[in-house]
């Protein structure tokens, strides 16, 4: 039997983009030839800074955005080639967390309109079902019933997130991508949607893909981690093998920038420059302009997996 849900091969998803007063378009290379599996049941974190092709990747997993090449397999269907039909039950099994939760609901439609609105499309339940669907759901992310005849501005932006979390949970899915689910939040309220989410993950036997550049979420809430950088997964491994014994020069930097209860800074690793353009790629090591350990092979030659246990990998020459 097969353990993944999700099973990635050589994703290719590219943008064309206008270069404004220069005129003339580029390309924009957001996801690069990505291999990844994702288990039943398990929480999958892809970490990485802002431009490194995280969101990206989630959006063509739910074909939000469409792939240029490559298969996205879900329980062994390629999502990239499937119909308009297909598509239809695939959305049925797997649902979106976005990262604002205002501007992902419709201001102009109740709570029980916005949550009513997946069943009446994509099932043939009775009223009396979609009913009980909704008014279960609802309970279910924490909030009364008395919240469903109201509007997305009546709510606060925790409360917010959990309509959101509610609309995903309304359809029963297997699997859902949560992107950036508590970056919008206050301090305070991300702790709850993160506890809403672990619990809704046992209660409901869920799988996830969490999008973040929070270390600290991912070592709360994740089994697995995957860190990306300009369209490659670089390091991939368990939770506590990435956080014990990072390997990639790259991994290693964002967890040293993760703040440290004895504030000593001797400990940062400081990168030189910005992530590079994803409309001009670097040849060789995609890390090896900002790499601190960078040698004459990194600069000419693309690294491979390397094999640290059953579970580690990463694309690093050091570890050759």
């Amino acid at each position: 039997m097969n353990e993944n849900l999700i099973e990635i091969n050589d994703l290719y998803v590219e943008y064309k983009s206008n270069k404004g007063i220069i005129g003339g378009t580029e390309t924009i290379h957001a996801v690069n030839g990505v291999n990844l599996k994702i288990k039943k049941g398990e929480i999958l974190a892809v970490a990485g800074e802002s431009g490194c092709g995280k969101s990206t990747l989630a959006r063509s997993i739910i074909r939000l955005e469409q792939a240029k090449s490559g298969e996205i397999k879900f329980l062994g269907e390629n999502i990239v080639t499937m119909n308009k039909k297909e598509m239809k039950h695939y959305r049925r099994t797997a649902q979106m967390v976005f990262q604002n939760p205002y501007s992902s609901l419709n201001p102009k439609m109740k709570i029980i309109d916005t949550l009513r609105e997946p069943l009446e499309i994509n099932t043939n339940y009775c009223e009396e079902e979609i009913c009980r669907i909704v008014h279960e759901k609802i309970k279910k992310v924490g909030l009364g019933e008395e919240c469903l005849n109201l509007y997305p501005h009546e709510f606060s932006g925790g409360q917010r997130q959990r309509i959101a979390i509610a609309r995903a949970l309304v359809l029963e899915p297997q699997f859902i991508l949560a992107d950036e689910p508590v970056s919008a939040l206050d301090v305070s309220i991300q702790a709850q949607i993160i506890n809403l989410l672990k619990e809704l993950k046992e209660d409901y036997n869920l799988t996830f893909m969490l999008i973040t550049h929070d270390m600290s979420v991912i070592k709360y809430l994740a089994d697995r981690v995957a860190i990306m950088y300009l369209g490659e997964i670089v390091e991939i491994g368990k939770t506590t093998e990435i956080f014990n014994t990072p390997k990639h020069p790259y991994t290693q930097a964002l967890l040293s920038a993760v703040p440290q209860i004895s504030g000593n800074e001797s400990e940062r690793i400081i990168l030189s420059g910005d992530l590079p353009s994803p409309a001009n790629l670097p040849d060789g090591c995609k890390f090896h302009t900002r790499c601190p350990r960078c040698f004459e092979k990194c600069t000419k030659q693309h690294p491979v997996d390397i094999k640290i246990s059953d579970s580690h990998y990463v694309k690093c020459f050091l570890y050759e």
